[in-house]
C-alpha cells in the first residue's frame, strides 16, 4: 500500500511538471522563421509577419502521420475557416523534415493551414514544448499568441480535439476583449 501511494505521488508530480513545462500566459512568445508547407508547397513561415495579420495559433505535435497528430490536423483543417474569420493564423510545428510536412500539409491538413519544420528542435525548445521522453520531438502543446507577441493561452494535453476547441475559444475571447 505504501509503495502504491508513493508511486501515485510520483506520477502526479511528473504530470504536474509536464503540465507546467509550457510557456505561461503573459510570457513573450519567441520570434522565429522556419521552413513550412501549405497545400504541398514550401515557403518560409515568419512569426512576426503572421502576427501583423492577427493572432497566431501555434500548435506543436509529435510526429506527422501518426494517429493522434493526423486526427488533430484534420480537426484544425475543419476549424481553419472559423480561425480565418477571426483573423487568426493556424500553424502546426513538429521536428519532421520539410518534405514530410509537404505531404502532411496536403493529406492531413487538407491544404487548409501551414505546418512548420523544426528538425533541430530549436523553436520547440524555445517554446518549452519538447517531449519529456524525447527532447528532440515536440509534446502536444498549443499556444494562442496575441498581436502584441504575448502568450494569451497555453494548453498541454494529449487530447488532440481539446487543442482545437480550446484554442478556438481562446481566440474568440481574445477578439471579444479587443472589441471592448
Amino acid at each position: 500500500m505504501r509503495f502504491h501511494t508513493l508511486a501515485c505521488t510520483a506520477a502526479l508530480l511528473c504530470l504536474s511538471a509536464a503540465a507546467q513545462a509550457a510557456l505561461k500566459v503573459g510570457d513573450t512568445a519567441p520570434n522565429f522563421s522556419t521552413p513550412a508547407a501549405v497545400a504541398g508547397k514550401a515557403f518560409d513561415f515568419d512569426m512576426s509577419a503572421a502576427l501583423k495579420k492577427g493572432p497566431v495559433v501555434l500548435y506543436f505535435f509529435p510526429k506527422a502521420f501518426t494517429r493522434g497528430c493526423t486526427v488533430e490536423a484534420h480537426a484544425f483543417a475543419e476549424a481553419t475557416p472559423q480561425f480565418k474569420a477571426m483573423n487568426a493564423t493556424v500553424v502546426g510545428m513538429s521536428h519532421d523534415d520539410i518534405d514530410t510536412l509537404k505531404r502532411f500539409s496536403t493529406e492531413a491538413c487538407r491544404d487548409q493551414f501551414a505546418v512548420a519544420s523544426d528538425p533541430k528542435a530549436q523553436t520547440i525548445k524555445a517554446y518549452d514544448a519538447a517531449a519529456a521522453a524525447n527532447p528532440a520531438m515536440a509534446d502536444r502543446i498549443s499556444y494562442v499568441i496575441g498581436q502584441d507577441g504575448k502568450v494569451k493561452f497555453a494548453l498541454t494535453s494529449s487530447d488532440p480535439m481539446a487543442h482545437v476547441q480550446q484554442t478556438q475559444a481562446a481566440v474568440k475571447q481574445l477578439q471579444s476583449n479587443i472589441k471592448k
